[in-house]
């Protein structure tokens, strides 16, 4: 736990619940142990989107379409929602997903991997959530620079890494090395970038968010 788990708790009790049917997909997720987003960025996320009232979403990371109809609902029938998986076995169950919700008109999902699908989208979009292999990040931040409008938001989940990317490189098991540098240069590229602001925040398993300068 990056925060401690006692004030977790507690907020997310106060939280309202989810309405059914992404109840369900939630706790189908939880059940066959895929990662889908943590209830405080749940929280965060539906906050955003009525915020910024988007009418146009990138996902990078469908995994069951959980996140995708989340967001759908809290956006209203209007928006249109894009979004990108490349995991095979995933794929029918999100589609599957999106008719269950009665959204598989306004989602639409590409199958295949991001990094050849961003150059092919055209944008722009109002806000995109990128929540998919960590270690990629930093190679997808530059299509999606191109694909956010002026003034739109970006969102990452899962950037710090339970807590592990405060760590030196030397305290993280080999095998993790490359994800945490990657990740580590991700967030100075998002923090160092002049053509964003940029905020990250310790909730669920870290959660950047940057807005794109209107010129």
């Amino acid at each position: 736990m990056i925060v401690d788990e006692r004030y977790t708790t507690y907020l997310n009790s106060l939280y309202p619940e989810l309405s059914p049917v992404l109840k369900e997909i939630q706790k189908e997720a939880i059940e066959t142990y895929v990662p889908i987003i943590r209830p405080e960025t749940i929280n965060l996320l539906q906050l955003l989107i009525k915020m910024n009232q988007p009418k146009n979403i990138l996902e990078v990371g469908a995994a069951v379409g959980f996140s995708a109809n989340l967001m759908a609902e809290a956006a209203g029938d209007e928006v249109k929602i894009t979004t990108i998986e490349n995991y095979l076995p995933r794929i029918p169950i999100a589609n599957a997903n999106f008719k269950r919700t009665g959204r598989d008109g306004q989602i639409t999902l590409l199958e295949g991997d991001a990094m050849e699908i961003l150059p092919t989208l055209e944008g722009p979009f109002d806000f995109i959530f990128m929540d998919a292999a960590k270690g990629q990040y930093i190679n997808f931040w530059p299509e999606v620079k191109r694909l956010i409008k002026d003034g739109g938001v970006i969102v990452t989940d899962n950037v710090l890494q339970d807590g592990d990317i405060i760590e030196s490189r030397f305290a993280i098991t080999r095998r993790n090395r490359t994800i945490h540098k990657r990740m580590r240069d991700y967030l100075y590229e998002l923090t160092h970038d002049e053509g964003f602001s940029t905020t990250i925040l310790p909730l669920g398993d870290g959660v950047s968010i940057s807005v794109k300068g209107k010129k």
